[in-house]
């Protein structure tokens, strides 16, 4: 609902707050803003604060998040493929997909879309990098939530 209350516009959708910054700082934003197309201050803002308030319910262990854990390994390593797939199987009620890309003969990029508890997939997480084999990866979770593939059917409307 839009109201008018003399020349102001009041909306439900956002609200306005104000933000004192040094002139450097606003400099580096104002490039940021351009440099990446936003539309304005306010649109680059909102996103960096999305960000930190993700990390915020992240921290907490608590929050069910949704998110991607990425995996550069060594496709060469024995084993290492066997010990990722059964990791996944173990976590089968957060792993929702998988890709996997080679990327040279024994370089191999994945990419796993997972969602639960923050704290039950950074320890999925860390048993994935822990792995002998894995060069590099990264836990990346958002404050969302992927509906349910399937929802519980209700026996009397069968």
């Amino acid at each position: 609902m839009t109201t008018k209350t003399g020349s102001e516009r009041v909306s439900s959708l956002v609200s306005r707050i104000s933000v004192s910054l040094p002139p450097d700082l606003l400099a580096e934003l104002d490039g940021m803003v351009v440099g990446r197309g936003y539309d304005s201050r306010s649109q680059a803002i909102g996103e960096m604060v999305n960000y930190q308030l993700a990390e915020h319910k992240r921290s907490l262990g608590n929050e069910v998040m949704a998110g991607t854990l990425t995996l550069l390994y060594n496709r060469a390593t024995r084993g290492l493929q066997g010990k990722l797939a059964d990791i996944q199987y173990q976590h089968v009620a957060e792993v929702i997909s998988s890709l996997h890309v080679h990327l040279t003969e024994d370089q191999m990029l994945e990419v796993i879309l997972i969602q639960g508890p923050a704290i039950k997939l950074q320890a999925i997480a860390n048993e994935m990098l822990a792995q002998r084999g894995v060069i590099t990866g990264r836990l990346q979770l958002l404050a969302a939530v992927i509906p349910p593939l399937h929802a519980p059917v209700d026996e009397k409307e069968m």
